[in-house]
């Protein structure tokens, strides 16, 4: 008789767990638990690069502010083109930028123009200088140019009172020269969310610290601290928390004080001394634990009083995946702005990639196109979740279904680049 079988509890190594999530319905229900922060500050403009507007910016008048030229050339009245051959007009005068031409033209009459510099009373087209004769203070032109053409009428982008940029952007380099040119110094924007995040663990050693046997350097701090930087939320730095009960419903209470969302790496599992789920259902509530995905099926999501909880995996590779995946898209919307895509694209792949049917799988690669300008992408290595150079090596998730198996080398798969993420 063959030896009974231990009832297991589901674990990491599965590839199927009945009461885990799917990726799709756990992102869902992340993003319906969290709002975002309606606090607003007022920021001088240079300081509002990558923050988020918490009202519109409205064009105080029109733009341009006075109709211009588009081109280098002569500034005349339509009815002075002929309507065939050649016509020979004087030159009056010259506008500039910013010293405009302050005569009204006559019939007959050119004035030299700039880019930019406003157009003179009485002339409605520009004639770009490569196509005009020049001889002293004369110019000849032919029949071919048009009303309007080269010019750029007052308010054509925008009109007194209109929407120039709307409530929720994230503000780019291209905002702040627009905002700029409608005289603003100032501009409202969202209190940035505050995060404090810390690591769970005995044998995390911060940096300058020996190590004793079994003791590791705690590295996921500083990949959070990257990520969340980058994203431009406020961060609150908590260091690292033993793996004692009383230690951590004190960190955790003071973190709840002082931020809008926790994060925690590490104590999700269900080690002996994986306390923070525990402890979390002492304080507040956790919402789910498990997502069916590789890494990272540890994800905890739940609350502590008004503060969101992240309780992430200890694995480096696993804090990482579950950031990109899910901490940074509720974080985007807290932010005020909407969640960017993630898009996956069609690569093939250059090796065989080993899978098991059951959850989603992200595994590091790195694509590129080859020398018909089709992607293709390359596996970084081992996949342990514990490896973080298969992150630095890489430039891209491999997005692996959850009914994929086995995928033979020269297979189409999906990709995420990081660019896209990051």
């Amino acid at each position: 008789m063959s030896a009974p079988l231990i009832n297991l509890i589901p674990s990491c190594e599965d590839d199927y767990d009945l009461h885990s999530l799917s990726c799709e319905d756990a992102l869902t229900r992340l993003l319906a638990a969290v709002n975002p922060v309606t606090a607003s500050e007022r920021l001088a403009l240079r300081q509002a690069l990558g923050r988020v507007l918490a009202a519109p910016v409205t064009a105080q008048f029109p733009v341009p502010a006075h109709t211009n030229s588009a081109m280098d050339g002569y500034a005349l009245a339509h009815r002075d083109v002929p309507a065939e051959g050649v016509a020979e007009l004087r030159v009056v005068g010259s506008s500039f930028a910013g010293k405009p031409y302050e005569g009204v033209l006559g019939a007959g009459e050119a004035v030299r123009i700039m880019t930019g510099a406003v157009m003179p009373e009485g002339s409605d087209l520009v004639v770009m200088q490569e196509q005009v004769i020049a001889e002293g203070e004369r110019i000849s032109i032919d029949a071919r140019h048009k009303r309007g053409q080269h010019v750029r009428a007052a308010g054509e982008d925008l009109k007194p009172g209109a929407e120039a940029l709307p409530a929720g952007r994230l503000l780019t380099p291209a905002d702040l020269g627009l905002v700029a040119s409608l005289g603003y110094g100032e501009l409202s924007v969202l209190r940035r969310p505050r995060v404090a995040f810390f690591s769970t663990g005995d044998e995390l050693r911060s940096l300058g610290e020996s190590l004793g046997r079994g003791d590791i350097y705690d590295s996921n701090r500083y990949t959070l601290y990257g990520m969340l930087v980058r994203l431009g939320v406020e961060v609150i730095d908590l260091g690292v928390v033993r793996d004692d009960p009383a230690a951590l419903k004190a960190a955790f209470a003071s973190a709840a004080d002082m931020a809008d969302v926790i994060i925690t790496s590490g104590g999700v599992s269900v080690g002996e001394a994986d306390y923070t789920k525990d402890v979390l259902g002492e304080l507040g509530e956790v919402r789910f634990w498990k997502v069916a995905m590789k890494p990272g099926r540890p994800l905890a999501f739940g609350r502590v009083g008004q503060a969101a909880f992240f309780g992430l995996p200890g694995n480096p590779v696993s804090v990482m995946v579950t950031f990109y995946q899910f901490v940074q898209p509720a974080l985007e919307k807290m932010m005020g702005t909407s969640p960017r895509p993630r898009w996956n694209l069609p690569a093939r792949t250059t090796a065989t990639l080993k899978k098991r049917p059951g959850r989603v799988e992200f595994q590091r690669g790195h694509a590129a196109r080859d020398a018909h300008g089709q992607w293709q992408v390359t596996p970084t290595g081992d996949q342990g979740s514990g490896i973080l150079s298969s992150m630095s090596q890489a430039n891209c998730f491999i997005v692996l279904g959850m009914d994929t198996g086995k995928v033979e080398a020269g297979s189409e798969v999906e990709v995420q680049l990081f660019e896209w993420l990051m």
